[in-house]
This record gives C-alpha cells, structure tokens and sequence, in this order.
C-alpha cells in the first residue's frame, strides 16, 4: 500500500502527461515556456487572484514573498512553530527573526487570538500556515495586521484547493504561496511552487525578484534567485489541473469515510464551518505514537509524522533561547500526530482495511494501558 499512489495518478492522467511532456520537448523552451504563462493564468483564475507567479519551489515562494516585502535582518516575522522546517528556515535565511505563536490545538493552525501580543516594533509580516489542507483563520489575522501595517504571507503549502468563508486559499491575505511538491494535492514531478497576489507592484518585484532581479535582460534592478519554475513542470502540472477538483472531492470523500469509522477511537481532524480542506494529510492524534506506528507497520500500513519537533525545539534555533513548554500546544501535537494514508484514489476497501488496522492497533496500546 503507498502512502500517496502517485504512480495510480500517473496510470489515469498518462496520456495527457505524456502529451504535455512531449509538446515542451517539440518546442523546446525548457525555461519560461509557453506552458508556464498558461498554467499561471489558470491558477490566477481558479483562486480569484489577480497574479499567479510560478517559482522553483513552496521554498522559494516564501523567500520570494518576503524579499518582496523587504525583509532584511533585524526584522521579525510572527508564524507558527507546528510547521515544516522551510517556514522558519527563509525567515531566518533573510537574517530575520521568527517569533513563534502558539497554534488552536483543535487546526493545528497558528492561534490569532495569541498573535498581537507578539507584535514588536520589529514585526513586519505575519505568516500564518495553513496546515494539513485546512486555512488558518485569516478574517481576524489580517485585522491584526491591518491594525498594526504588517504584511500577511499565507504559508499555503499544502491547502491549495482548499477554501475559508467561500474563498480560495491563497487569496485570503497580501500574499499567498504554495507548493507543488510531488506529494502536494496539486503536485509536480519534482521541486515547484507558486506566489499569488492582488497587487501590481508586489507582483512585479516577484517577477523580478524570480529571475536574477531582472526587469529586462541583463539589467537588474535588485538582487534576486535563480527561482523560475521549469516548464516541464508546468506542463505536467496542466495535466493535473484538469482533474483537480474531481481529485479533491475524492479526498473529502476518503476524509468523510475515516472520520466516520475512526472518530469514536482516536481525535480525528476537527474541519471548521466555512472551511474546507484540501486534505494535504490525514491526520489523527493518538496516545503511545510509537506503538500504534509500529502495530500498523506490521500490518501493511505506511504512516508519517507531520511534526515530530516543533521548530523552537530545533537545534539550528536555540539561540532564540525558547525553552520545552514555551508552545504547550504544538508541543503536544508533535508527540501525538499521526498522517495515514491519503491520496484521491485509495478504494473503500483500502480505508476499510486502515481503519480497522487502526482500531486493533489503539485497543492494543488501550489493552496494555488499563
């Protein structure tokens, strides 16, 4: 059983792919190339935003997003500590300084209601990520930032296609990013991203930004990154758009389908009204990680950990000098997530078979507890 069946993706969508592949290969404009604009242009559409900006990866999206917005060293950017390392990494990468607020233990999203009392005078964005597919609480954190002139970075990794109020993340804040990482709900065949925005001069520094600096050839008018996405990837991503949404209501079908067979066992995701998620991961709490991971390996079942050490406890952050107990919340989180299986074309029978392999490997760790 695969933990994402990317090859089940590839079996459908073959012929497009290939054909996509095989246009690029034709014309042979490996950077820049006419599919990259389309595929902008379509992303744009679907989210509502008025820029799509293709990048190399969900990485340099957010770096992108920040040199943009001249962050420079000094500078703080409030986010949350219950994240992929790459969230903290391009703060810090720029010689800002991540300020960590603690996350709704319920979304496991950034909690808005702790975010103002981390303001300084040194605060110039806030980056909320939208975790495991479901949107951060954007409404009150950009009221938090209208209030005090701070930029908002929705870090969207993995919520493209998900939704908050009727609106599409990605376009709920000054700028969103995402990532198309092949595992991602709208995945590539390797590293891309992309940056979305409503504001001209944003996108064109973003433009520039991407490609050296550059507002025409050979003349650079910033220091920018080699940050352009490959057009292979775009083509490969535009065969992939054309079934995404009937790929996301597959998730929120096998979503539906755990939750109804696993909630009475374990904590399963808690999907805000107005929300909806694009299922990146599946995740559930349990007590004893480490057994229930290991009972379900023996039985067949591949599971992950979306994240095992909040980004306070890294080591390349201890001279932020934030101590274990400072984020109880995302602190409990990472000893207690568990991601199971989760991919638009898991069968009935296959959720079927993971529940029930989860529910014997809890009442074992139960069992043994009482």
């Amino acid at each position: 059983m695969q933990f994402i069946d990317l090859k089940a993706q590839y079996r459908k969508l073959k012929s497009d792919v290939d054909a996509r592949i095989q246009a690029v290969l034709d014309h042979g404009q490996f950077i820049l190339g006419q599919e990259v604009a389309e595929l902008e242009s379509r992303l744009a559409a679907r989210t509502g935003s008025k820029y799509c900006i293709s990048c190399a990866s969900g990485t340099d999206a957010l770096l992108l997003a920040m040199m943009a917005f001249g962050i420079s060293p000094g500078d703080e950017v409030v986010t949350s500590p219950f994240t992929f390392f790459a969230t903290g990494e391009m703060i810090a990468l720029l010689g800002a300084v991540p300020v960590f607020v603690d996350i709704d233990p319920e979304t496991y999203n950034i909690d808005p209601a702790k975010i103002e009392a981390a303001i300084t005078p040194h605060t110039k964005a806030i980056m909320p990520v939208s975790l495991y597919g479901q949107c951060a609480d954007m409404d009150p954190i950009n009221e938090i930032a209208a209030k005090h002139g701070l930029a908002v970075i929705e870090d969207a990794a993995q919520s493209f296609g998900g939704t908050y109020k009727g609106r599409e993340s990605c376009n709920l804040s000054t700028i969103g990013c995402t990532s198309f990482f092949p595992s991602k709900p709208l995945g590539c065949y390797g590293d891309g991203g992309a940056l979305f925005t409503n504001e001209d001069d944003l996108a064109r520094k973003m433009i520039e930004l991407r490609n050296h600096g550059q507002n025409g050839r050979y003349h650079h008018v910033s220091i920018g990154i080699n940050g352009r996405l490959d057009t292979l990837q775009a083509a490969i991503l535009l065969a992939k758009v054309d079934i995404f949404d009937d790929e996301l209501a597959a998730r929120q079908r096998a979503a539906a389908t755990y939750c109804e067979q696993l909630s009475d066992i374990v904590r399963t995701p808690i999907i805000r009204d107005g929300y909806t998620s694009a299922w990146a991961q599946y995740t559930v709490e349990v007590d004893d990680r480490g057994t229930v991971q290991q009972a379900l390996q023996q039985a067949g079942i591949p599971t992950a950990v979306h994240y095992p050490v909040p980004l306070h406890l890294q080591p390349v952050f201890a001279r932020l000098n934030l101590k274990e107990g400072g984020f109880p919340h995302s602190e409990r989180a990472g000893k207690r997530v568990l991601s199971l299986p989760m991919h638009p074309y898991l069968e009935p029978a296959q959720i079927e078979m993971i529940a029930q392999a989860v529910r014997q490997a809890v009442a074992g760790v139960t069992t043994v507890t009482k």
